[in-house]
């Protein structure tokens, strides 16, 4: 019914740039939240960025002023942009959507397969 397809991780040097994509398809009835979450080895998943259906924003501290989050309501995506990029960023990074799939149906969260950044010189 939902599909997340999710692109743009691989590797790259520190202070380099990545942009991820994930695009929702199948039948629903509205997207609420989009975000994106990362998990490093070891580590528990955590929430990067999100935008939520009026369009703000939030960002984990670590990732503020060099990560930029951005949804396109009509072609049904979201977008993260990653500058400055540095070791610690290094994870799998999993596409989030909160969809509902019928007029008062609840929310339900769908995930992406996700996608590797790999940050190194």
């Amino acid at each position: 019914q939902v599909q997340l397809a999710e692109s743009g991780g691989g590797l790259v040097q520190p202070g380099g740039s990545l942009r991820l994509t994930c695009a929702a398809s199948g039948s629903f009835f509205i997207i609420n939240d989009m975000g994106w979450y990362r998990q490093a080895p070891g580590k528990q998943r955590e929430l990067v960025a999100a935008v939520v259906s009026d369009g703000s924003t939030n960002y984990t501290d670590s990732v503020k002023g060099r990560f930029t989050i951005s949804r396109d309501y009509a072609k049904k995506t979201v977008s993260l942009q990653m500058n400055s990029l540095k070791p610690e960023d290094t994870a799998v990074y999993y596409c989030n959507v909160q969809i509902r799939l019928s007029l008062g149906a609840p929310p339900y969260n769908y995930w992406g397969q996700g996608t590797q950044v790999t940050v190194s010189s």
